[in-house]
């Protein structure tokens, strides 16, 4: 019956406005006549608008006051998808949990976060440029196709997939000789699907999209989705003085998050570095993103002995500042 009825919210948020004036009449013709002149057509369409431009806009017309009424019952709606509160035993219950560790396939990495990256959480690798960031995403997702884990979604922003380093992953581990890699790598490349994804709001309809999939149980099972990287697709929507750009980012993080919690993903995502007060760098989206992710670890790299280094930024089970250095060939 609960498993029911939150199929019916989430059909109700992303329903053509159309579709619900049944059951809401305040979303008559003319609500949706002045919500398609902007662009809006679903309750979900709201989510990435700034809605006090949108009031704004509203009180220009004769009717304005029905407008504004029926915007109100829009954020009533979109209210009502959020969590319910849980308290300390329900989250508790909760942690305790089975939850699965994917191993990345460096041993090293693997000790250090006891096993893994986990599912049920939105991991963020941060880093400058050349810190390793996309290899740890190769070679995470090259893991779990090998051993024939479920499925990995890799969110290629940047063109920086590269099945020929995938194929080395796989082919230079002890379980795989030459011959034996040669004869499955098409079939293990087959577990890594992987989608360009090169503007904020391509990711919106590719996460939707995946959602809409999960929930209804098209496709084999997924384990891993990685966004390589979430920073080039949010930060040039971040500039100006409007809300808009932080809305999808917002957007963005809940998105992410929902999938690795209500179908216990293992989500990995990547994120650069930015000059911060007095020259020192700091990861990119600022304060607002910094507490989206469950999981954050620093990636560092030195470049004469090619060895790099993994921090915790932020853990759930980890003290911050706990290191380890690892190297991937």
């Amino acid at each position: 019956m609960q498993e029911r009825q939150n199929t019916e919210e989430k059909e109700s948020l992303m329903a053509p406005l159309k579709t619900l004036e049944a059951d809401y009449p305040i979303f008559d013709s003319n609500f949706q006549q002045f919500c398609a002149s902007h662009g809006i057509f679903s309750v979900e369409d709201f989510l990435v608008r700034d809605i006090y431009m949108l009031v704004a806009l509203a009180e220009e017309h004769d009717n304005s006051d029905r407008l504004k009424q029926a915007i109100t019952e829009i954020l009533s709606i979109m209210d009502s998808q959020h969590q319910s509160w849980l308290n300390g035993f329900e989250l508790l219950e909760d942690s305790q949990k089975s939850k699965n560790i994917l191993p990345t396939g460096c041993e090293r990495i693997d000790a250090f976060l006891q096993g893994g990256l986990r599912e049920g959480f939105l991991t963020e690798l941060v880093g400058p440029s050349s810190s390793g960031k996309t290899q740890v995403c190769l070679l995470a997702a090259s893991n779990v196709a090998k051993r024939r884990l479920g499925k990995v979604m890799f969110l290629d922003t940047g063109n920086s997939f590269s099945p020929k380093r995938i194929a080395y992953f796989i082919s230079n581990t002890p379980e795989h000789a030459d011959n034996e890699a040669n004869r499955s790598l098409p079939h293990i490349l087959d577990n890594i699907l992987c989608h360009s994804v090169f503007d904020i709001f391509t990711l919106l309809d590719v996460l939707q999209q995946l959602l809409n999939n999960l929930t209804y149980q098209i496709g084999q099972r997924l384990r891993m989705l990685i966004v390589d990287s979430i920073s080039s697709l949010i930060t040039p929507v971040l500039g100006g003085a409007g809300t808009h750009g932080h809305a999808l980012m917002a957007f963005a993080g809940v998105l992410l998050k929902k999938l690795a919690h209500e179908y216990n993903l293992s989500v990995l995502i990547t994120n650069h570095m930015v000059a911060g007060e007095g020259g020192v760098t700091k990861p990119a989206l600022g304060e607002s993103w910094k507490s989206i992710p469950h999981i954050r670890l620093l990636l560092s790299r030195d470049c004469i002995s090619n060895i790099s280094g993994m921090s915790i930024l932020r853990h759930p089970c980890m003290a911050i500042g706990e290191r380890v250095d690892f190297t991937i060939l």
